[in-house]
């Protein structure tokens, strides 16, 4: 018998889906047993000719003679589902086909954020990390009910939008953290500059984003850090966890970052590709104008220059994030293929960002982005080798998440 949920007004469009994909999503299997002969571990290593025997949720062991065998994934690459680091996952285009951001609280725009969520899915993104709004509460809380299909979201709710003066005092600033931990965020995010499209100046004076930074670590919680020129050091220097974007950063800041284990974030190209691709869809809307656009051109070279040079940074910690607005859902994969044609990253290292790393970044590396004992069942398949030809990342066949099947392509090999 169908089961109604009251809810309000402004997830009335999570509801009805949640009666339509409830029957969808089914409980994990008590035992499941995946057979691999590449497996990337996640954390570096290739695994040949072996067995991942799942337990409802977990991975319990690898073991080659484990059977019968549930999903035979031989013949493809099977790893950890990817971590996106940053997303904007309630992010889409209004009726008109223009930009609403996540502004819009309509029961369309919950049908599209829930869209959003199972493109991310099904393109083999088991984990993102929304940066943030407050419409990524209940897409949040609904997936991890098990209402909706999609990624696990861990959400900075409402960002904290550097003004100058107008920001706050230092007192006030920690109290804006500690409202965002009571509305439940996982993360807090900064915004230390302007947008890369008016310069990137710093909007935060040092002051400020230690307060912001201090607080957040008091409460329990991470700081990501949109930043650009001279924030990006600010915000190593002021005990941030991590810096977004970072565009015009030195070397000597990027060597700062990996002597401070600041994570970072850059983006090489997608979010850029992805504005440009989609210009008359975002040009009016508050924010992008002609002149912005033209400042996003010059800058998609910058973003190449600089994860070429931090990647051959020592001991630096970069992790993969895409920035992925609407538009970009469900595309998060083209940015691996940005970072190793244009920004020479070695292909392993881009799996392992999105895999262990990330989940190292994200305080969640006990749980999740390697293939081993414990470790939720979030497995994918590609149908190709992302180590000998990247684009393979567009050819996500299977995807688990948590024991559960979401995606498989490859059903007559079951």
């Amino acid at each position: 018998m169908m089961k109604f949920v009251l809810c309000p007004i402004f997830i009335l469009g999570f509801c009805a889906v949640v009666r339509t994909t409830r029957a969808q999503t089914k409980a994990p299997k008590s035992r499941v047993v995946i057979a691999a002969d590449v497996l990337l571990d996640g954390r570096g290593h290739v695994i040949r000719n072996t067995r991942v025997v799942v337990e409802g949720s977990k991975i319990v062991r690898l073991d080659p003679k484990a059977g019968p065998v549930d999903y035979d994934l031989r013949g493809l690459t099977v790893m950890p589902g990817w971590i996106d680091s940053h997303v904007h996952i309630t992010w889409s285009f209004g009726k008109d086909g223009k930009n609403v951001g996540s502004e819009e609280t309509t029961q369309e725009a919950a049908y599209r954020s829930a869209s959003n969520a199972w493109l991310t899915l099904s393109a083999g993104f088991t984990t993102v990390q929304s940066v943030g709004s407050p419409t990524d509460v209940p897409l949040r809380d609904a997936i991890a009910r098990g209402e909706l299909p999609g990624p696990r979201i861990l959400t900075a709710v409402e960002p904290l939008f550097g003004q100058g003066e107008k920001t706050g005092t230092p007192d006030e600033i920690r109290a804006f953290v500690r409202k965002q931990k009571v509305a439940g965020a996982d993360l807090i995010k900064i915004f230390a500059s302007q947008s890369i499209r008016q310069g990137g100046g710093m909007t935060l004076s040092r002051e400020q984003l230690t307060a912001a930074c201090d607080e957040a670590k008091r409460q329990g919680l991470r700081v990501l850090v949109h930043a650009y020129k001279e924030a990006v050091r600010a915000a190593s220097e002021a005990g941030c966890t991590q810096v977004e974007h970072g565009t015009m950063a030195t070397d000597e800041d990027l060597e700062l970052l990996a002597e401070r284990g600041t994570y970072l974030d850059p983006q090489a190209g997608l979010v850029i590709e992805n504005y440009l691709a989609n210009k008359e869809r975002y040009l009016g809307t508050p924010g992008y104008t002609e002149e912005g656009f033209a400042a996003m051109e010059h800058v998609l070279s910058l973003n190449h220059d600089l994860v070429r040079r931090a990647s051959k940074t020592k001991g630096l910690k970069m992790v993969f994030g895409t920035d992925a607005v609407a538009g970009a859902h469900g595309r998060n994969a083209e940015e691996f293929i940005d970072r190793v044609r244009d920004g020479g990253v070695d292909p392993m290292a881009a799996m392992v960002s999105a895999n262990s790393l990330a989940a190292e970044a994200l305080g969640l590396s006990d749980r999740l982005g390697s293939v081993a004992p414990g470790f939720e069942a979030d497995i994918i398949a590609l149908d190709g080798d992302p180590l000998k030809d990247i684009t393979a990342v567009r050819r996500v066949v299977f995807v688990m998440k948590g024991g559960v099947v979401y995606k498989n392509v490859m059903q007559g090999r079951r």
